[in-house]
């Protein structure tokens, strides 16, 4: 599984070139859109990153005019995160690299086998996420917070590219 999620996230970046964006980018966009006023230490629990990592990633997005840090209005030590009208119609193009990607990874597969293949692997993801960490409850209530919408089928993120 790890290897098929290194290939997945290589086919990404290759397809992702146009984007000019790197992929822990896109995920940050991505996870952001789908928690947009979560803090800067959620999110890098979303993305299972360094918070100091992830800092140095959204002061380089909101130079770039990409997301916006607000005051937390319950801990004034704390910003919340947001996406600004600048990242919104790039999200539209990663939606359609990640579908792209999605749709030739999973091009060998009949529909049928690829709506099992999706099925199975929500399952296994099911079965090792901890329910009761926040994460994992938020993933599970939205279907997969890593899952990007698809012309094929939703899937669950592979390599941390979805």
């Amino acid at each position: 599984m790890h290897d098929v999620a290194r290939l997945y996230g290589r086919r990404f970046d290759r397809n992702g070139r146009r984007l000019e964006l790197t992929r822990a980018q896109c995920r940050t966009l991505g996870y952001l859109a789908r928690n947009e006023g979560i803090n800067q230490a959620g999110l890098a629990d979303l993305l299972e990153i360094r918070p100091m990592t992830l800092v140095r990633q959204i002061d380089r997005m909101q130079e770039a005019g990409w997301i916006e840090r607000r005051p937390d209005p319950a801990d004034r030590r704390a910003r919340r995160l947001f996406l600004t009208d600048k990242a919104r119609p790039i999200l539209g193009r990663i939606w359609d690299v990640a579908s792209e990607t999605q749709d030739q990874v999973l091009a060998a597969l009949s529909p049928d086998e690829a709506e099992q293949l999706i099925d199975l692997l929500r399952r296994v993801h099911g079965s090792l996420a901890d329910r009761n960490h926040p994460r994992a409850r938020s993933m599970v209530a939205s279907a997969g917070v890593a899952t990007m919408p698809s012309r094929r089928v939703a899937a669950p993120a592979i390599g941390g590219t979805r």
